[in-house]
């Protein structure tokens, strides 16, 4: 079974700009511009459910989506602590989840808290329209929990943070993104921990 990509073609499946992928026993072919089948992804779990979906002792990735960059922290495996970990320069849709993806398997990570940029008064604007859409692309390429979490103010509170401890504007740009995962990891882990 073939299912097209944004081409829309017949036939086999396959054109111009697509490659064929193998998922759960069905051939599928992707369109490299960032159009991805919907097949029986996982779900994106609330914070509340997001522990019951993860593996024992895996780590959860918090993910700050920028328009051109990709902050990254790191859990604890215990899940407790958020700590800065890196940050992406975001280029295409595929080499961005190519580097995450990497890094994920490398530090054993079970699950992804994306940050949720909700507007101040509640309401989802643009942004959390595209944040949605990169995860559920991400989810049509790899089976993992993943959550959303409200991230207001989350780069405002790092930057003011980072402000207090007289870092230099370089400084900030450097490290405000990784940062910003971090604050945004640590309020899932805390409130996934309320729950307990």
């Amino acid at each position: 079974m073939a299912f097209a990509g944004a081409a829309g073609g017949k036939g086999d499946g396959k054109h111009q700009g697509q490659k064929q992928s193998e998922r759960h026993g069905i051939k599928v072919t992707l369109a490299r511009v960032g159009v991805m089948p919907h097949l029986a992804a996982m779900p994106i779990f609330s914070i509340a459910e997001l522990p019951t979906a993860l593996p024992r002792h895996a780590r959860v990735m918090g993910l700050d989506l920028g328009t051109k960059t990709i902050g990254l922290a790191l859990s604890d495996v215990l899940r407790s602590i958020a700590t800065p970990f890196d940050t992406i320069r975001r280029t295409k849709f595929t080499k961005d989840v190519e580097a995450l993806f990497a890094i994920m398997d490398k530090h054993e990570v079970g699950g992804l808290v994306l940050g949720l940029p909700v507007e101040m008064d509640g309401t989802e604007g643009s942004r959390c329209q595209s944040t949605r859409a990169f995860a559920r692309n991400l989810l049509g390429l790899r089976d993992l929990p993943l959550a959303l979490w409200d991230e207001r103010l989350s780069t405002a509170a790092v930057t003011r943070t980072l402000l207090e401890a007289d870092a230099s504007r370089a400084r900030r740009a450097e490290v405000v993104d990784k940062m910003a995962a971090a604050y945004i990891l640590q309020g899932a882990l805390d409130a996934m921990a309320r729950q307990g």
